[in-house]
């Protein structure tokens, strides 16, 4: 599956870091990861960490496909509004959800400082009203958040002119958030795991899995076995053409990068991270090296020709949008692409194994606009699962919730 389109800025920056071998003899572990995007690194780290045999398998060059792509804003905010998500469910259930979103990042934070370079840092985040008619939207918001303990401040239009220097009718401020460079951290992430014994391959493409009673035998397109006792699906949205059942929908989501900015031009925003209410939505984070990343106007194209062609129209688009808020930089797009990804319909993940396989064989479906917050917390869960431990979000991460 082609995942990106135009020049995806992390890939451009930081190049190819690291190589692994192709699978060139059969091989048996505790547990095959299938994927080495920053989902995959993440399995790995989490399962490693637990003292299981670990080999990881990816069919591009490692973390190559929508990784790159990735804008990796690091928010416990979902697309889908706690609010939203308590009337789906319940309040309980979305507060669990949030809380251990929130969580997420500050684990995030520790892998981060224990891999090290990865341009890593916290931030604030801002999400605005993009009209006067999402205005109750926000407060409901707010409230719930607020009453379930999470450091939030409502800010007003006068509010928001004065320290940001925007005018929109109201938005929600948030202490917790995070940007990192999710290219960097998957490649230097699973470079430090090869070293702790972790095998992994790159260039290798599972083309078959069979579960067994005790065990699953994958086999590459080159005929090469690896039976384990575990395998995990973390290849990001070709996961589903694996599963019968239809779980997500592919979308497309567009964004580009610009030069450096000048820091004083800059400096109330290299902290924070901003997104709108509006549908599709824009957003925009820093960099270490002083740029602003824009990204949105996602779409239902998921056919690389097609994403290709409008890469150039949505960034300009973008540009357009985003000058409301930063009139005074200069936000010509210096690299501009596209990404594809998949979507829930709660935007909720699903992390676990899956009726047509049986329980040898468990999903990393790190769906929706939080993809490295999610596998953050899927690392954990699918930990769980295979050493036959409870997880607080087995069944709301589960695939029993699609039924």
């Amino acid at each position: 599956m082609d995942l990106k389109s135009g020049y995806p800025y992390w890939a451009v920056k930081n190049g190819l870091m690291h190589a692994f071998p192709r699978m060139q003899a059969d091989l048996k572990c505790d547990v095959l990861v299938v994927g080495a995007g920053i989902t995959g690194a993440l399995m790995a780290r989490a399962l490693a960490s637990e003292g299981l045999d670990v080999a990881v398998v990816e069919q591009r060059d490692i973390a190559w496909g929508s990784t790159a792509a990735s804008t990796a804003l690091l928010q416990y905010e979902i697309d889908t509004h706690m609010v939203e998500l308590a009337r789906l469910y319940d309040t309980a259930t979305a507060a669990l959800v949030y809380k251990a979103c929130a969580r997420a990042i500050l684990l995030l934070r520790k892998i981060a400082g224990e891999v090290g370079d990865v341009d890593f840092a916290m931030n604030e985040s801002l999400y605005f009203a993009s009209s006067w008619l999402h205005r109750p939207r926000l407060r409901a918001e707010y409230e719930l958040r607020r009453k379930h303990g999470f450091d939030v401040r409502l800010l007003s239009r006068a509010e928001l002119s004065d320290a940001y220097g925007f005018a929109a009718p109201s938005a929600i401020l948030s202490k917790l958030g995070a940007r990192v460079d999710p290219y960097r951290l998957a490649s230097r992430l699973l470079h430090a795991l090869s070293k702790k014994g972790v095998r992994i391959f790159d260039r290798t493409r599972v083309a078959s899995i069979e579960p067994r009673a005790r065990s699953v035998d994958a086999l590459t397109e080159e005929g090469i076995r690896v039976r384990a006792a575990h395998v995990v699906m973390a290849n990001g949205y070709a996961a589903q053409a694996w599963l019968k059942q239809k779980v997500a929908v592919n979308r497309s989501s567009y964004a580009f990068v610009t030069d450096p900015i000048d820091q004083q031009e800059l400096a109330r925003w290299s902290d924070t991270l901003l997104w709108e209410s509006a549908r599709p939505y824009m957003y925009a984070r820093s960099t270490g090296d002083g740029r602003l990343v824009i990204g949105g106007e996602d779409d239902a194209i998921d056919i690389p020709a097609r994403r290709d062609a409008r890469v150039e129209k949505n960034a300009a688009k973008l540009c357009k949008r985003a000058a409301r808020i930063f009139p005074r930089l200069n936000l010509q797009p210096t690299f501009a692409w596209a990404g594809t990804f998949a979507e829930t319909d709660d935007g909720l993940p699903f992390f676990g194994a899956h009726p047509q396989y049986g329980s040898r064989v468990l999903f990393a479906m790190a769906y929706g606009g939080n993809g490295i917050t999610y596998s953050a917390l899927g690392g954990e869960l699918i930990a769980a699962a295979i050493l036959r431990r409870k997880h607080p979000l087995r069944d709301i991460f589960g695939f029993a919730r699609a039924n």
